[in-house]
């Protein structure tokens, strides 16, 4: 008999809907499963057990119904997603006492569809970085290999699926920051279009790039939860009135004639053999199943991270003023005047990274080089998108590597921000464009899992899972346990 935690999200909703394991069991096996996990995973930073059991007994009381078909299932959400009563701490010093007095619209949905959030899951510092390693509160691992990190930001919303403590979680994606440690970890991870999901109640890192998305183990459990927090909010301006699809209508049906680009950008001598030796294997198996799959080229990708930390950082240093010492959050003893508050609480409640991209955004922004900078790469963030049109105009997808590498060894980048920052090449002209990008499990290297990713056209995200799906079923990647749960390094 499959363990509860081994059982995929629509698996236990099918238990939860037929009565044969209560809400309450999930919820109990799940905090098991953490408690017995987690100080070696280190996935959350804040436990929600006590609300989620009596959520799980409302549930036991009311009783399945078809209309809820997520109800009872437990999701862990990563801690800049602002939780009522909740500790919200964007894993920074700044905010390690902040419990908000208000949802984040997506927070509001999980209630709504009676999913159970159990807890506040790990990052990097404000969503910035590619490890998990510039959290102020832990550390947390790959289940494949704890020498290895678990990408990020969302590495705590990956590592917590990868190692079967919840079915499904909630990360975000700045510059690839679902999709690389969905790659890292072997799981699904999707950032839908940019104004698909609301982002009312997103701590914000970089508001024209930001959004949040849905972390699994399989394609389907994926769009299942895309289902349940997607459409418009009038609380957030850049929410799409796009109609919300159901984004599972399309799996199961097969994938003859879809014309699939492959952009020689994404396959240069850059990427690691083996992870492009895996791509090339899946381009293989969907030619197999009936796609077209052809060369394109996306000219102006290169200069994509270059564009990417000229933008992001610019935003970042606007949405971070807000984090002074006064309203909320870390304020400094040390001192003495109104300025010393405003100084010593950023300079001691900010982490190396998030100053450096501060000081990074400040600069860019500043008289003299705005032209120069800013604007430069907002005109080439614009050659972007239009490369990603071109392209689209004559095919269904985009296919090519999540990552240049398999998931890096701790502290490899300490000393190398550049490294780091170039780990995101792959994904963040996605972001730049806006358009929709998933990561699904399609090999290994040394032991790690390596990751396949499909963009999409706007608001066309039920086409990428119907290919995710096909390719998921052609193959057993998914299938493959990490080494927490007795797989092979």
């Amino acid at each position: 008999m499959t363990a509860m935690h081994e059982l995929t999200l629509k698996e236990l909703s099918s238990k939860i809907q037929g009565k044969e394991v209560s809400v309450q069991e999930v919820v109990e096996t799940t905090f098991a499963r953490i408690n017995e996990t987690d100080e070696k995973i280190g996935s959350f930073i804040t436990l929600n057990e006590e609300k989620s059991i009596e959520l799980a007994k409302e549930l036991d009381k009311e009783g399945p119904s078809a209309s809820k078909p997520l109800a009872g299932i437990p999701i862990g959400i990563k801690d800049n997603i602002v939780t009522k009563d909740l500790l919200t701490t964007a894993a920074s010093k700044m905010l390690y006492n902040f419990e908000p007095p208000y949802d984040a619209t997506v927070m509001t949905k999980i209630y709504e569809n009676r999913m159970i959030p159990v807890g506040k899951l790990n990052m990097d510092e404000f969503a910035m970085g590619s490890g998990t390693e510039t959290s102020y509160f832990k550390k947390t691992i790959n289940p494949w290999n704890e020498d290895k990190v678990p990408g990020g930001s969302s590495g705590g919303s990956a590592a917590t699926v990868a190692a079967s403590q919840v079915v499904a979680s909630l990360g975000s994606d700045t510059g690839g920051s679902i999709r690389q440690p969905a790659s890292y970890t072997g799981i699904v991870g999707m950032k839908p279009t940019y104004g698909r999901i609301s982002r009312y109640g997103l701590i914000a890192f970089s508001s024209s790039l930001d959004q949040i998305g849905p972390m699994t183990r399989t394609v389907e459990d994926n769009a299942l939860v895309l289902n349940a927090i997607s459409g418009h909010d009038v609380k957030d301006g850049t929410s799409s009135k796009q109609a919300v699809p159901d984004f599972s209508s399309l799996i199961g049906q097969d994938i003859k004639g879809m014309k699939i680009g492959v952009p020689k950008e994404f396959m240069t001598d850059g990427v690691n053999p083996e992870v492009r030796k895996s791509i090339e294997d899946a381009i293989e198996i969907l030619r197999h199943l009936g796609a077209t799959v052809e060369e394109v080229s996306l000219p102006h990708s290169k200069y994509g991270v270059q564009v990417y930390y000229i933008i992001a950082s610019s935003e970042a240093s606007s949405n971070l003023q807000r984090f002074d010492g006064i309203r909320y959050g870390y304020r400094s003893e040390n001192i003495t005047n109104l300025d010393d508050v405003y100084v010593n609480s950023r300079s001691e409640g900010f982490g190396e990274e998030v100053k450096r991209r501060i000081m990074l955004g400040s600069f860019s922004l500043s008289a003299g080089f705005y032209d120069a900078y800013f604007k430069k790469a907002g005109q080439v963030r614009t050659l972007i998108v239009e490369d990603f049109k071109k392209v689209f105009a004559d095919y269904d997808l985009i296919l090519g590597p999540v990552s240049p590498t398999i998931a890096h060894d701790f502290g490899s980048d300490k000393d190398d921000p550049v490294t780091a920052y170039m780990r995101d090449i792959l994904t963040i002209p996605v972001n730049l464009a806006g358009l929709p990008g998933m990561s699904i499990p399609c090999g290994f290297s040394e032991g790690m899992p390596i990751g396949l990713q499909l963009i999409g056209n706007y608001f066309e995200e039920e086409k990428m899972y119907q290919v995710a799906d096909a390719f998921e079923k052609a193959t057993e990647f998914h299938k493959q346990k990490p080494v927490i749960l007795g797989g092979k390094a």
